[in-house]
């Protein structure tokens, strides 16, 4: 029963990213290149609303908080090499295995790279992780105001409210009309917050963990402290982005839009027709972003998106350094001829 409610959320959350198109490669190269703001706006407006739900429905005993420690270096240097990587590929872990089942070739070599990524992480671990550090702990919003709530849900409101005005001041400059982004992004929210639910799943939407928990069981790397301790939130990414493949595939059979690609408009203009060329980066950008994610423990669903509904300090200092790494490696990755914000 588990399996398949579990499988459900996956299937709801390909769903939810597909609504606003959240999953696609010009969409998130788009943001690289500074030309498509809906990711951005997106993560902005799932932020302000989720961390209502999420922190009332703590406050209320029904959840749980499942922050991310703040490991200096790992934030650093993941959320650097997880930005880049997510320029290069224009996906993300969790939009891998949906643009996968619409028929995304290069979201599947991507999957590859990053499967890659991760057996790569599990084998030099134990040789750098001290380089990782330092470890400051679980901070967040509510550590700061531990012994004061009324003060604490007043930050929490203004937070909210700061999050969603930012999100619609984005959409306002960029001059867009299309606002699937924000159902899209209060969807993401509400579905954060119900798998939050202790009598639900009583974990954050993560997608990274199961890249080196699945190549690591099929090679057989499993008798080390680290496959512990990703086991079963791995097992559990597994079904959950197994349902997001299963998600692309019905929804694009159904917009009868499902077809083989691997080139894609924003590659073409910026990068060429090359077919290799693209082959090449999908597998680097999948190394990359499944690199990065595991040295900072998370990625943009998980780290970004549900750390930052709890108001993780972790989660803002990583996003800071992908976003700024996203756009640093967009202006060089695809040229300098870029439609600046204005």
């Amino acid at each position: 029963m588990m399996f398949l409610i579990i499988f459900v959320f996956g299937l709801l959350f390909g769903g939810i990213l597909q609504f606003a198109k959240l999953n696609k490669y010009d969409t998130i190269s788009g943001l690289a290149l500074r030309k498509d703001f809906a990711v951005a706006k997106a993560i902005l407006i799932a932020l302000g609303v989720g961390a209502v739900l999420i922190n009332l429905e703590i406050g209320f005993g029904l959840a749980t908080y499942h922050t991310k420690p703040l490991i200096f270096g790992g934030i650093i240097f993941g959320g650097i090499v997880f930005g880049s990587g997510m320029a290069i590929l224009g996906y993300c872990p969790g939009t891998l295995p949906v643009s996968a089942g619409e028929g995304s070739v290069d979201a599947m070599i991507g999957i590859v790279g990053g499967l890659f990524g991760g057996l790569i992480y599990t084998l030099i671990l134990p040789y750098f992780h001290g380089i990782l550090g330092p470890d400051f702990g679980n901070l967040s919003l509510k550590t700061l105001f531990l012994e004061n709530t009324s003060w604490f849900y007043i930050f929490v409101f203004i937070f909210s409210v700061f999050f969603i005005l930012l999100s619609f001041w984005i959409h306002k400059k960029e001059k867009a009309t299309n606002i699937k982004w924000a159902i899209s992004g209060i969807a993401l929210a509400i579905l954060n917050a119900l798998i939050l639910l202790t009598e639900v799943a009583d974990r954050p939407i993560g997608a990274s963990t199961m890249y080196p928990y699945l190549v690591d069981s099929v090679f057989g790397i499993t008798e080390n402290s680290y496959f512990s301790k990703i086991q079963e939130a791995g097992h559990w990414e597994l079904i959950f982005l197994s349902g997001a493949v299963v998600s692309g595939l019905i929804f694009s059979v159904i917009r009868k839009d499902f077809k083989f690609v691997l080139l894609y408009k924003n590659w073409k203009i910026y990068k060429g027709n090359s077919s290799l060329k693209r082959l090449i980066w999908s597998f680097i950008g999948g190394f990359l972003i499944i690199l990065g994610a595991r040295m900072t423990g998370g990625r943009t669903s998980g780290h970004i998106i549900s750390g930052g509904m709890q108001l993780a300090l972790s989660s803002f200092v990583f996003a800071v350094f992908v976003f700024a790494a996203l756009l640093i490696t967009g202006r060089i990755f695809y040229g300098k001829n870029i439609k600046k914000l204005s």
